[in-house]
């Protein structure tokens, strides 16, 4: 039986939940998989959803000089292969375009997955359009096969106009997890039906309904999931909390890793707000949802950052309405696609802490706003966001090569 590679920057990761839920999706589905993996993994800790996980992992070598006998091996490989030249004139006008020593890693990966992907591979799929599918795109070509990608937010708003439109026209075809995503990639395509719309959705047979909060005492709990990095907006939230009137009783938790946390906590200390903000730092899945059924309110107070970097459709907002939680968000990329504002939780313009505190100040204050949102939201999200018919639409996508060579 055949396997479809599905190829990863860093495998597995907290972070990116989603992802393993698909890979375990399409596993239930009868998809064979192979994990590639650009990096090793780095997080102290996985979710339960990884262990359930039965495909093998390749691990590519993250910096050619990590393993150099084994990239002389994989480049010696391509070049006697018929689709070399082919390979090296397109990764020539790539170069041309983009002289870093980024694109040579990207080749030197190739090289060394193309002679290291079993035979029984037919097809190569991408989560992420930048680096992953770069070397997706050359191993693609080096072994003659088709391949297609998922693209999210990161790898779609920091990447040139010029390698976005040449991938899509060179795969076979693409998914995307938002609206605003679709429309900006088909603008991009030659053919704009290769990109199809299929967001990622929640899988609530993991979920418990949400928790009754009627009832508790003390200080209300605001909650932000989310790596500690400049997209994020933490820094934007944390202005806010310090703007919020001193009569009002509230407590603040972060979960995520990144590299701006120690920065977060020295502002967090600057605004004299450190006595009630908790960095709990990475967890678990089972930690975080947790997290989500004894918080009161959800902030992300998500912008686009100076390299065009931002949110897609953050799966955390979606968890955190699943929960009940009435959510505080920016109106930013897909936010608004999960969240309608007064009906489904609050939105406010990014960059702006004054707006985000008056917001904050408005759900601490009224449990029963706080109650309806919540109830609103989680009634949605389950009728509009589950893993179920993305699952079947990839599948699909994945499978019908050979669904065509059978009939």
């Amino acid at each position: 039986m055949s396997r479809i590679a599905v190829v990863l920057k860093g495998y597995p990761r907290l972070s990116e939940t989603f992802i393993a839920q698909e890979i375990r999706g399409l596993e239930q589905r009868g998809l064979e998989v192979l994990i590639v993996s650009l990096r090793h993994p780095t997080d102290p800790a996985i979710h339960a959803v990884h262990r359930e996980i039965r495909a093998e992992i390749l691990y590519l070598p993250e910096y050619l000089k990590d393993d150099p006998a084994r990239v002389a091996a994989g480049r010696a490989f391509a070049e006697a292969l018929p689709t070399y030249p082919a390979l090296r004139e397109a990764f020539a006008r790539d170069l041309a375009r983009d002289q870093t020593v980024s694109r040579w890693r990207r080749l030197g990966q190739a090289c060394v997955l193309a002679r290291e992907l079993p035979a029984d591979i037919d097809e190569l799929y991408v989560h992420f359009l930048h680096t992953p599918a770069s070397v997706a795109r050359y191993a693609a070509m080096l072994r003659g096969l088709p391949w297609a990608f998922s693209a999210h937010a990161k790898d779609i708003w920091t990447s040139p106009q010029w390698e976005l439109s040449e991938k899509i026209d060179a795969s076979d075809w693409g998914t995307t997890c938002t609206g605003a995503n679709a429309a900006y990639l088909r603008s991009l395509a030659a053919d704009p039906k290769k990109v199809e719309l299929v967001y990622h959705g929640l899988d609530f047979s993991r979920l418990p309904a949400p928790p009754d909060r009627s009832g508790r005492t003390g200080p209300v709990t605001i909650l932000c999931v989310g790596r500690a990095v400049e997209k994020k907006g933490i820094d934007d939230a944390l202005r806010a909390l310090a703007r919020l009137p001193g009569s009002l009783d509230w407590r603040f938790e972060h979960i995520g890793g990144g590299s701006l946390t120690k920065r977060l906590k020295t502002l967090a200390e600057r605004l004299g707000i450190a006595d009630r903000v908790v960095w709990r730092g990475a967890l678990s899945q089972s930690e975080v949802l947790e997290a989500y059924r004894a918080a009161d309110i959800f902030v992300l107070a998500s912008r686009i950052t100076r390299n065009g970097d931002r949110d897609g459709l953050p799966n955390v907002l979606m968890e955190a309405q699943a929960q009940g939680l009435a959510c505080l968000s920016t109106r930013v990329s897909a936010v608004p696609e999960v969240i309608d504002d007064g009906e489904t939780g609050l939105l406010v313009e990014q960059r702006a802490p004054d707006a985000l505190a008056a917001a904050l100040a408005r759900l601490i204050e009224d449990a029963a706003l706080r109650e309806r949102l919540g109830r609103t939201a989680a009634e949605r999200v389950r009728a509009r966001f589950s893993t179920d018919p993305g699952l079947d639409r990839i599948a699909a996508l994945l499978t019908r090569r050979r669904a065509a060579a059978a009939a």
